[in-house]
């Protein structure tokens, strides 16, 4: 999830202080045992517990907060959230939510339909005002669509849409107590309310202490509708990179990560204390051209040129990527949609490129982008050299790309006679960088990153939104049909119409290319198996899950 995800991935998903690991670890806290309390470690850290304030907040509040409905409701039975059930009328614009009936917040009092209306009006009645609530994880995107939200009972939300959408069960807003934020202004809740611990929360940890840069403490909630956790409460270390997280692991100060690279994933493996495991998730690593003009344009025109960029696709190999810097761990990239969202993806077999450097080296020269004097060299249409600058990093929220792909990529281009010169940049950095033209970002060519955001047909098409220019649409890529087909499956619950706009965008997306999808990696993980037991399987990041029901071994 970049910058407003999760990304997870969310992802969604803040880079922590850099001082923080060696803390933790001298800490006597942080020795290796099994006292029931589970240590994870995690590279996203955040600056506050806020969500309505920034985006870093996932880790550790996806444990304390609910969401309504969300992902992984959808997909399991047993990990709903806040909604215990919904269904919506045939007229496609009234949603109804059973909530799950006695529910009680952390503090014992009651959560109610009516927290869940209050959140959501919360936000929907920032929308125009000078304070909107439109920088955090829980934040007024989509509601613009919303007619009305209400609650017909304790029990019972009711939400009206102006228009067909799935956007109230697949939106992943956080339910908040409304007797803790009734009295929280927008500007302050924007801002400068950091939402200190002990937080109030129907999910089943509740963090009790936060210390930024270095660890939030969870503890069980007492009151989880399905009853307290088993464990003791758990405790999130938060590092500047994987390796402490990997030696945690080996030691056995730590219990779980959700994030390894390919070596520390394969050499836990060995452990037979450990287990591994990978997962298709929603991460798209791609290869993005900065289409802008005027302020924050890239260095030639040519990056503006749809025949330039599909020329630049041919010389991509995807299967390469996967075998070398993966090493097997992610599926080739295509078009925009990644194979975890099944009931939209498609390998686009009719209109598909393939590597090869000679056919893309002949469709660079028929496009008019030649070495004309034989110095390996080619030449816009201006009569510059082309030399591009390419950027990489890793955005807050996703998984790191092997920066072996990136080497790659640019021995590739260095062969059609395109030299690339990478600046790797940190999260923060990366972000201000490719931020729009007129909030300061630009001025750069080339740039390989990832995007992690939900399967709904909205976040499928997120990279090539004008509203997402520089957030997620980091190629700053307009396209008046595209958008049309986006404003058109935000606007319908039809499974059948969604999937063909989707399929009419994405093809769209790929021919014009102003991404090259190169990989969806699986997510790599591990976990002990000498201190708890009943992590389950599909451990994606998209709610509390397995948290809730560990037990001690």
């Amino acid at each position: 999830m970049k910058k407003s995800n999760f990304s997870r991935r969310a992802a969604l998903k803040t880079m922590l202080m850099g001082s923080a690991a060696p803390l933790v670890l001298r800490s006597t806290a942080f020795a290796a045992s099994c006292d029931n309390i589970v240590r994870i470690g995690t590279t996203s850290s955040p600056a506050s517990l806020n969500p309505f304030a920034g985006w870093g907040v996932v880790t550790p509040l996806w444990f304390t907060y609910d969401m309504l409905v969300g992902v992984d409701a959808q997909r399991h039975p047993d990990r709903k959230g806040f909604a215990k059930e919904w269904s919506v009328a045939a007229d496609q614009l009234t949603w109804t939510f059973k909530i799950w009936p006695g529910m009680k917040w952390s503090d014992g009092q009651p959560a109610t339909a009516r927290d869940a209306a209050f959140t959501y009006n919360y936000l929907r009645d920032s929308i125009g005002k000078p304070d909107e609530l439109n920088v955090g994880f829980n934040n007024t995107g989509g509601l613009e669509n919303v007619e009305s939200i209400s609650a017909l009972d304790d029990e019972t939300l009711q939400i009206v849409t102006k228009s067909p959408t799935r956007w109230p069960v697949d939106n992943y807003i956080m339910m908040v107590p409304e007797h803790v934020w009734k009295d929280i202004s927008y500007a302050d809740a924007r801002s400068t309310f950091r939402n200190d611990p002990p937080l109030v929360g129907t999910a089943p940890m509740i963090v009790a202490e936060f210390k930024q840069g270095q660890f939030a403490r969870l503890t069980p909630n007492p009151y989880f509708r399905a009853g307290q956790p088993a464990t003791a409460g758990m405790i999130c270390y938060f590092f500047s990179t994987l390796d402490p997280i990997a030696q945690g692991l080996k030691s056995g100060s730590l219990h779980y990560n959700g994030s390894l690279t390919v070596a520390q994933w394969a050499d836990l493996s060995k452990d037979p204390d450990i287990a591994v495991f990978e997962s298709r998730v929603e991460q798209r690593d791609y290869l993005a051209f900065n289409t802008a003009t005027g302020k924050g344009a890239g260095s030639t025109k040519a990056l503006r040129d749809p025949a330039f960029r599909d020329a630049i696709g041919y010389a991509i190999d995807q299967k390469a990527i996967v075998d070398r810097a993966y090493r097997g761990h992610a599926d080739p990239g295509v078009g925009l949609v990644m194979p975890v969202a099944a009931d939209y993806y498609s390998d686009l077999s009719d209109i598909r490129r393939h590597f090869d450097l000679k056919e893309a080296a002949r469709r660079l020269d028929a496009a008019g982008y030649r070495d004309t004097n034989g110095d390996g060299v080619r030449k816009d249409k201006e009569g510059k050299k082309i030399q591009l600058e390419l950027l990489t990093g890793t955005f807050s929220g996703v998984s790191g790309i092997p920066l072996a792909a990136v080497q790659l990529i640019a021995g590739w281009l260095q062969q059609i006679g395109i030299p690339v010169s990478v600046t790797q940049m940190d999260s923060g950095a990366l972000t201000a960088r490719t931020a729009a033209p007129a909030r300061g970002g630009g001025d750069w060519d080339m740039l390989v990153a990832s995007n992690w955001r939900s399967t709904s047909p909205h976040d499928l098409l997120i990279l090539g939104s004008n509203k997402a220019v520089g957030i997620e649409n980091t190629s700053y890529w307009t396209n008046e049909k595209f958008n049309k087909y986006l404003a058109e499956v935000d606007g319908t619950v039809d499974l059948k119409k969604s999937q063909e706009l989707v399929d009419q965008a994405a093809r769209l997306a790929y021919t014009e290319a102003p991404y090259i999808i190169l990989s969806y990696p699986f997510t790599l993980g591990a976990y002990r198996k000498d201190c708890f037991k009943g992590w389950g399987t599909d451990l994606t990041g998209w709610s509390y899950f397995p948290f809730d029901r560990l037990e001690p071994v």
